[in-house]
């Protein structure tokens, strides 16, 4: 039977690298799958920040049209008015001809503003497009880097496999299925330390006579609490077996 425990101790610890393994590649898509995401939100800023700017640039565009529209509309006031007859007709073209004027200034006017604005713009666009290709970089490194880790994982998660079944083999059959059981329900922790007089895992303080019982070491022991298999694994001073042996001799 104590055979048995050893073999469990190996198994709760091959159990436990078993979890981790299987825990680390579930992780890693979620990984993956969550860089991706923040990455997908860097593009629909980049592409925000040029849509920003290319109404900006369309904006300037259509008043640059607009004064050279006002400008050819002045030009011709200008010729027209050489022709007018009477003051009134002088008066209505100068008017017309100081609106136009008037529309040539707030249009250029609003083209300063839009270029003033356009500076920080350009600046966004162009540092979202390096900081998009650098991520864009770390997100491929984060992948493969991934898969090389999924492969490995995988491969060691095949050999402890075998190897849980090599020692699961050697086992009691009545004793496994115990510690199967116990596992399942304490998420691979199936085996506590008692050495302090209490069970490590529950933390409840075992019964004097319970406990000189496990000291004994000659039969399997479950925690009368929780469940779990017991081990007693006094901690052994070398120096002071090596004194009482000089004494003794």
């Amino acid at each position: 039977m104590l055979q048995d425990l050893a073999l469990a101790l190996r198994l709760q610890a091959l159990d436990r690298k078993l979890a981790s393994l299987e825990d680390e590649i579930a992780r890693l898509p979620k990984h993956i799958a969550e860089i991706e995401r923040k990455l997908e939100s860097h593009k629909r800023r980049l592409e925000a920040d040029q849509a920003a700017l290319a109404a900006n640039q369309r904006d300037r565009k259509k008043l640059e049209g607009d004064i050279q529209v006002h400008q050819q509309k002045v030009s011709k006031l200008k010729e027209q008015m050489l022709g007018a007859k009477t003051n009134e007709q002088y008066k209505a073209f100068q008017n017309e001809i100081a609106y136009a004027e008037g529309e040539v200034r707030k249009a250029e006017d609003r083209i300063l503003d839009l270029m003033e604005q356009s500076e920080p713009l350009e600046k966004n666009v162009k540092a979202a497009q390096d900081a998009l290709k650098e991520e864009q970089q770390h997100v491929e490194r984060e992948k493969e880097s991934a898969r090389s880790r999924t492969a490995a994982d995988r491969a060691e998660l095949a050999a402890k496999g075998e190897e849980r079944k090599g020692i699961a083999a050697q086992m009691t059959p009545s004793f496994y299925d115990t510690y199967e059981r116990i596992r399942k329900k304490t998420k691979n922790t199936p085996i506590a330390d008692a050495t302090e007089g209490r069970c490590g895992a529950c933390q409840i303080a075992l019964r004097p006579q319970f406990f000189q019982d496990l000291r004994k070491g000659d039969k399997i022991m479950q925690c009368e609490s929780c469940g779990r298999i017991l081990t007693y694994n006094p901690v052994i001073d070398v120096e002071s077996d090596i004194a009482a042996s000089r004494q003794t001799a």
